[in-house]
């Protein structure tokens, strides 16, 4: 079947125009925004300001300090689910139902499952009392209301994603290079590590910029879980939209977020990347 120039256009018009009207405007109209000052001129005031004080670059360390711990949580947790459900369950029906189970959460709002966290992290909850049932401790832990507690409800919620990333990829291989290594004289660990690893790798990346970037833009699960008591970088930006109405500083908060975020996944990918190329030589 062979399309003309002008059916391949008329298909891409829609979606095209889709993301320029609902992605590239608004980050354009913000981008714009957060250079106006108080007295609506050109500023770049509140870029200053950000950088400036402590509470907004603690913040900004704070959040892409959490969204790096929870990647690299997520990533191990994330790679051993994908492997044992591409690699060893042999059963269709088997792996249809570890997928069903890895992508179930997702089905639950964001705010039941930080509720949720709240009953199991709390000062008399379930993780609390078995600690002090099985003698661990002497008294309750301060684990709800930390970056603790952000960080492992976080991790819960993504890591469907980090498998999905990662599964995609193991399901990428040949088998026949696993036999061949096999034939060669290659252990488990061997053809793990020279084979299905480097091949795993697209996958690593690629889970590893999705969790970090979904981390570093959530905002219900931080909210519920400090409990007031903290901050990250979308709670200061709901602040100034929502709270004070200021929308240039909400949104030089949201470009300076965005910015940072795409300055350490562009470098994590070119480390990766380079790594990548030099496994294969």
């Amino acid at each position: 079947m062979h399309l003309s120039r002008l059916h391949i256009f008329c298909l891409l018009l829609i979606p095209v125009t889709c993301l320029f009207a609902f992605c590239v405007v608004p980050l354009g109209v913000a981008g714009l925004s957060s250079f106006v000052s108080d007295t609506g001129q050109f500023s770049l005031q509140t870029y200053w300001e950000i950088l400036s004080t402590e509470i907004y670059r603690s913040t900004l360390w704070a959040t892409l300090l959490i969204s790096a711990v929870v990647t690299a949580i997520a990533l191990p947790f994330g790679f051993l689910i994908a492997y044992y459900t591409v690699m060893v369950v042999r059963g269709r029906l088997t792996r249809r139902l570890i997928y069903i189970a890895v992508i179930l959460p997702l089905f639950t709002s964001n705010i039941v499952r930080a509720f949720g966290f709240m009953v199991l992290l709390g000062r008399n909850g379930f993780v609390n009392n078995t600690l002090l049932w099985l003698g661990v401790i002497d008294k309750p832990l301060r684990i709800l209301y930390s970056d603790v507690a952000v960080v492992i409800g976080l991790t819960y919620i993504f890591v469907p994603f980090m498998v999905l990333s990662i599964a995609s990829a193991l399901q990428g291989i040949d088998r026949s290079l696993l036999q061949a290594s096999s034939d060669l004289g290659g252990g488990p660990w061997a053809t793990f590590r020279k084979v299905v690893l480097p091949l795993s790798l697209p996958g690593v990346l690629a889970g590893s910029v999705i969790v970090f970037t979904l981390s570093v833009s959530a905002f219900v699960t931080p909210s519920v879980m400090l409990g007031g008591r903290g901050k990250v970088m979308s709670m200061l930006i709901y602040e100034q939209y929502v709270s004070f109405m200021n929308f240039p500083f909400g949104a030089a908060l949201a470009i300076t977020l965005m910015f940072a975020a795409f300055v350490v996944v562009a470098l994590y990918s070119y480390v990766f990347e380079r790594k990548l190329q030099w496994s294969r030589t």
